[in-house]
């Protein structure tokens, strides 16, 4: 059984939604997940399983997932922005069922069309979030809390620290634009645990 911890950094993250698709998509440093035989927490999650697809009923949200890993200066791998509406699973951390937060990432707009995460700022507590996962279970998730926070006060703790439960973030941007940095300034933060 893997176990996520580490040394969380202070940075923020950055998860970089632009317009134009030749814009470099910063990020900030964030902690990878390491292994431990721990075997209480397997009985409270799903077994490890690559996810594939993530699905939002209420926001009409629908995505096949790519992998997503850290950029050569440890910042965190974003999909593609010329390809907004594509998600991506953050496969440094928890896959989506396990005990421990699984991220998913996705941008609210991409080369001037709306991104798969265009309306996450709508969702509210008690909304779901569907993962497909590779081995053909689905796991369901309701979501706890939204929240629109500036990058540099990004919860790297709260997004990327231990838990005792199966949990999933969904981050995408959000507030204003930056025209200068061509990156928006705040980031949405989806919070759901297991159902």
């Amino acid at each position: 059984m893997r176990s996520f911890w580490g040394i969380f950094v202070a940075l923020a993250l950055l998860t970089g939604c632009a317009e134009a698709p030749d814009v470099t998509l910063p990020t900030a440093p964030v902690p990878t997940q390491q292994t431990s035989t721990a075997p209480s927490v397997v009985d409270r999650g799903l077994p490890p399983s690559e996810p594939v697809e993530v699905r939002i009923p209420k926001i009409g949200a629908k995505s096949s997932l790519v992998p997503l890993g850290l950029n050569p200066d440890e910042t965190i791998e974003v999909p593609p922005v010329e390809q907004p509406m594509q998600a991506g699973w953050y496969r440094l951390a928890r896959t989506p069922g396990e005990v421990g937060p699984a991220v998913i990432l996705g941008h609210v707009d991409g080369n001037k069309q709306p991104g798969i995460f265009f309306r996450l700022k709508e969702l509210a507590e008690g909304d779901e979030v569907e993962v497909s996962r590779k081995d053909g279970s689905t796991a369901r998730f309701r979501v706890r809390a939204t929240e629109q926070i500036a990058k540099s006060s990004f919860p790297t703790e709260a997004v990327y620290g231990d838990t005792g439960e199966p949990e999933l973030r969904l981050i995408t941007c959000g507030g204003g634009y930056d025209q200068a940095n061509r990156s928006y300034r705040d980031n949405i933060i989806v919070y759901a645990t297991l159902i």
